[in-house]
């Protein structure tokens, strides 16, 4: 889908809990500073820090945090950039930031492939500090199956999907990434690929330093992915409620309390 000769009308959202301002201003100044013009809505997810109001962005707070990875806070602004008529939706977690042309590169490719619903970027993995680890991220998309949160620009094709990150269940918010592109995948052509790297993911998975042959840096905790809560809990659902569940996941998740039986 095409977007037109006009440059189009584009918002980043971001949710935030708890983080510290620092984190926030880089996340704020990557954003205000790219080379093609976009508006920030920064959505609290029950926390707000009263400065953002002052701070030349959209500031939405939230009465209480959700506890799911920053899904509501960020499906409750896509669907308000929707409303707004925006054509184009990014998404910027509050620890991360962008390259000042990562807008510019994804509609570079959108241009190039003008029947693409959206588009994926690439992204570095990069230390608290901003430098970039020497790892390559092979999971990845295009070169595995793995889209991160940070990596896509949705275009008007996608924004029907979008409700999904509110309504995918929060006990499955782990993996509501992984979840959320097997919907894309299941509704959608393939993406448009923007090949230059121009998210800056700060990495806080352990796991990364050691491949990298690095210590981590202190707070690099991030737990792995444990899905055993979740599956006891699809398992003790009733039948009539699985039905709903997977209506609201955009899949047939209820597959896997079968498949972990």
């Amino acid at each position: 889908m095409g977007l037109g000769p006009q440059e189009p009308k584009i918002c980043v959202v971001t949710p935030y809990y708890k983080e510290g301002r620092e984190w926030l201003e880089r996340c704020l100044a990557s954003v205000s500073n790219q080379t093609v013009k976009a508006d920030h809505i920064m959505v609290a997810d029950g926390f707000p820090q009263l400065w953002l109001d002052e701070a030349g962005v959209r500031h939405v707070k939230l009465d209480r945090a959700h506890a799911d990875y920053g899904d509501v806070a960020r499906g409750l602004g896509a669907l308000m950039a929707i409303n707004e008529k925006y054509q184009a939706i990014a998404f910027l977690d509050a620890d991360n930031c962008f390259a000042h042309d990562h807008i510019e590169t994804c509609l570079a490719a959108a241009a190039a492939n003008p029947n693409a619903p959206y588009v994926v970027a690439r992204r570095d993995l990069v230390r608290p500090d901003g430098s970039v680890l020497p790892i390559t991220m092979s999971a990845d998309f295009p070169f595995g199956d793995h889209v991160d949160t940070n990596c896509y620009l949705f275009l008007p094709p996608a924004f029907s999907l979008l409700h999904y990150w509110v309504t995918i269940p929060k006990e499955f918010s782990i993996i509501g990434d992984r979840l959320f592109r097997i919907v894309m995948k299941s509704r959608l052509a393939a993406p448009a690929v923007a090949f230059k790297p121009t998210v800056k993911y700060t990495c806080l998975a352990e796991v990364y330093y050691k491949a990298a042959g690095e210590a981590p840096p202190e707070g690099a905790d991030k737990p792995n992915v444990n899905l055993g809560p979740a599956i006891e809990w699809l398992r003790m659902q009733l039948p009539e409620e699985l039905v709903v569940i997977d209506e609201l996941s955009g899949m047939a998740l209820s597959r896997l309390a079968s498949a972990a039986a």
